[in-house]
């Protein structure tokens, strides 16, 4: 799958989310066979691009391309000269935020709100198109089914998209009337794959090597978007990757593993955010990996308390190295995918 100039390695994509796609979890999920990742969502108002928020979005130190970055912003102007300011800080590909459904977004006519204004919709698209043409960035959009259950407008605002030159549409398949809450729905999905020549991607509800498969063959779509089930396993990427090409489930990763890539990801965290910042913004992340090991609750009330990254991260390595080695007191446990029977067994 190409977008624009830039061959991807496979058609497994990290959404953009808020607070945790930053470059150190981008990092580990392309190092864990994501194809493709999209950063977190910067703002098109030009008095906050000083801040250390954008300014730690806005970093890619390390990262491999091709790097993709989101920006956000209801203003035609204003989105294209943020387009600018992200090539210029080494984005090589922009995407458009029109499916965020936060209320601090939506309240400001930005992210999904924009589905409600198709004529502003499309005229910031192409004026973020018309500004990157000249440095050979394409441009790529991701969106709702519409606003609401009675405005599903995918199919009609995909077109106009294409028609102004975004070379990739990503669909989230609810409305932001739905947030997250029910199901996703793919007909919606398909029916843009339908109606666009233009690379389609599915997002929504995949959790699975299994519902990646099938939401692949019920939309049509070229790629698929992970988000929340990413949270904490990072290696769902790697899963479905060996799952579409054999049939066949990959066996989950063994604690050990586990340890080392949770313990090396706080490490590059706390490089981005620093020990204030780093300590209180990496506690959810060690919640998500450890939500289903045994004493998983436990450790996270632990680093609740901790305001300090060395001792963060020495409770987490203490924490690991304490289960590995009751999991090597019982047989064939060493996997993070333990029966109930024997979670209850270790932490009796």
């Amino acid at each position: 799958m190409h977008i624009g100039p830039y061959f991807l390695a496979n058609p497994l994509f990290v959404a953009p989310m808020a607070g945790v796609t930053d470059r150190p979890f981008r990092l580990l999920c392309k190092a864990l066979g994501a194809g493709y990742a999209v950063s977190e969502m910067v703002t098109s108002r030009k008095d906050l691009w000083d801040s250390l928020k954008t300014a730690r979005r806005a970093n890619h130190e390390g990262e491999p391309g091709p790097i993709a970055v989101q920006i956000a912003g209801t203003d035609a102007p204003m989105m294209a000269e943020a387009a600018l300011y992200n090539i210029d800080r080494g984005a090589q590909i922009i995407d458009i935020n029109m499916g965020c459904p936060a209320k601090k977004v939506c309240n400001k006519w930005a992210g999904s709100a924009l589905m409600q204004n198709e004529a502003l919709a499309v005229q910031i698209a192409a004026a973020v198109v018309t500004a990157c043409a000249p440095r050979n960035v394409p441009v790529t959009l991701k969106m709702r089914t519409g606003w609401c259950q009675e405005h599903k407008n995918a199919v009609s605002l995909a077109r106009q998209l294409e028609a102004v030159g975004i070379q990739m549409l990503a669909v989230h398949g609810r409305t932001r009337e739905q947030g997250y809450k029910g199901a996703a729905e793919y007909d919606t999905i398909a029916a843009v794959k339908a109606a666009v020549r233009v690379p389609v991607v599915a997002n929504g509800d995949i959790d699975s090597p299994e519902k990646a498969r099938a939401v692949l063959a019920a939309t049509g779509a070229d790629a698929i978007m992970v988000g929340r089930a990413a949270q904490g396993r990072p290696w769902i990427f790697r899963e479905i990757n060996h799952f579409l090409a054999t049939g066949e489930h990959l066996a989950p990763p063994l604690v050990a593993e586990v340890r080392s890539l949770l313990l090396e990801h706080l490490h590059d965290h706390y490089r981005l955010y620093g020990n204030e910042t780093g300590v209180r913004s990496a506690r959810k992340h060690i919640a998500w990996y450890v939500r289903s090991l045994p004493n998983g609750e436990r450790l996270r009330q632990c680093i609740n308390r901790i305001d300090d990254c060395a001792a963060q991260w020495q409770a987490v390595a203490d924490y690991f190295a304490e289960l590995g080695a009751q999991m090597e007191r019982l047989p064939h446990t060493r996997r993070t995918d333990i029966p109930q029977e024997r979670q209850e067994k270790l932490t009796a």
